[in-house]
């Protein structure tokens, strides 16, 4: 298939193109570069640089492609409290200018990279599709609007669109390509566990904050679902083929992803000390306003609906990738 991925040249964007080019399809990669980076795009794919809002219909111009995977976006929930008009106009205003497009070049199949920040705080663990949608920030807000304007243009398609939405958790790991180098997290401002601990083997800062040891899990601090990135990756190529056959056009399916069982703050600690041989020091700091105990997904609806199911669970492989990734980053 002919392919556009936006924000192909970041993290989850380019393991994604990666892998949609293994599997033998064409792909021309759209992204301003404002939080990718260039060299993240595999050499194989066609690179455009622009704005996603300006620079998708020309982009679908050019040829009649069979699909849109569209990753770009503004991801910092901290961030988006504080511009909250960015992420409206970054996120939203963005996408809605991409689905226009979408409908005028009559593309038939989309895949959105949304999150499990559409739930907000979970009534309910491990959470389904049908929980609540209540985000507790703005980055959470935009996405759920995307995932509402996707599912209103599908419908409104006479069954020329299809559309599957992924929410999910926490992303890790790095994909180890047959050739070329690593593709892994590298963040301007960093915010997630994993590499955040991994700093701190690398000599990058003193210590990690563990926020809060009293919650009520089994070791005191939270539990987060980890999915490494490859899994994730095989996840948008089973989207793909659902938004253009297994749903039908004029639908659109979301599903969440995720291991479904967690991993504590504590045991991600321990494991990138295993890993690395770093003793890492652990600080506890006060709990962070509106964390919630344990965020796991239910990923039945992926498995039964898609035929996806995660085959790189281990927190050891997801850590020792991420740290793999992490050293040839300093190395280079």
């Amino acid at each position: 298939m002919k392919l556009l991925v936006t924000g192909g040249a970041g993290y989850v964007g380019s393991v994604c193109t990666a892998h949609l080019l293994d599997a033998g399809h064409e792909v021309t990669v759209l992204d301003d570069l404002s939080t990718g980076h260039r060299d993240a795009v595999p050499a194989a794919a066609a690179f455009v640089e622009g704005d996603v809002a300006t620079a998708t219909d020309g982009v679908l111009a050019t040829g009649a492609f069979d699909g849109v995977l569209h990753f770009a976006a503004r991801s910092l929930v901290g961030e988006s409290v504080v511009d909250p008009a960015g992420y409206w106009h970054g996120n939203v205003l963005t996408s809605v200018a991409l689905l226009d497009a979408v409908r005028a070049h009559r593309v038939p199949r989309l895949v959105f990279s949304s999150t499990a920040a559409t739930y907000g705080e979970p009534e309910q663990s491990p959470i389904t599709e049908d929980s609540p949608t209540r985000p507790t920030n703005p980055y959470g807000a935009t996405k759920l609007a995307i995932d509402h304007a996707i599912a209103s243009y599908a419908a409104a398609s006479g069954g020329e669109l299809g559309a599957v939405s992924l929410r999910y958790f926490n992303v890790a790991g790095a994909h180890r390509p047959v050739d070329g180098p690593m593709l892994g997290e590298r963040h301007t401002t960093e915010t997630h566990l994993i590499p955040l601990v991994l700093q701190v083997a690398l000599g990058e800062r003193e210590h990690v904050s563990m926020f809060g040891d009293d919650w009520p899990t089994h070791d005191g601090t939270c539990v987060r679902d980890y999915i490494h990135v490859d899994d994730l990756a095989a996840a948008h190529l089973l989207a793909l083929d659902a938004a253009g056959e297994g749903d039908g056009p004029g639908t659109h399916l979301v599903c969440n992803l995720g291991n479904g069982t967690g991993f504590s703050v504590r045991e991600v600690v321990e494991a990138c000390r295993r890993v690395t041989g770093h003793p890492i020091p652990a600080v506890v700091a006060p709990r962070r306003a509106g964390d919630p105990a344990v965020l796991v997904a239910s990923a039945r609806r992926a498995r039964t609906r898609l035929g996806w199911a995660p085959q790189r669970g281990d927190l050891d492989g997801i850590v020792a990738d991420a740290w793999s990734f992490a050293r040839a980053r300093v190395a280079s």
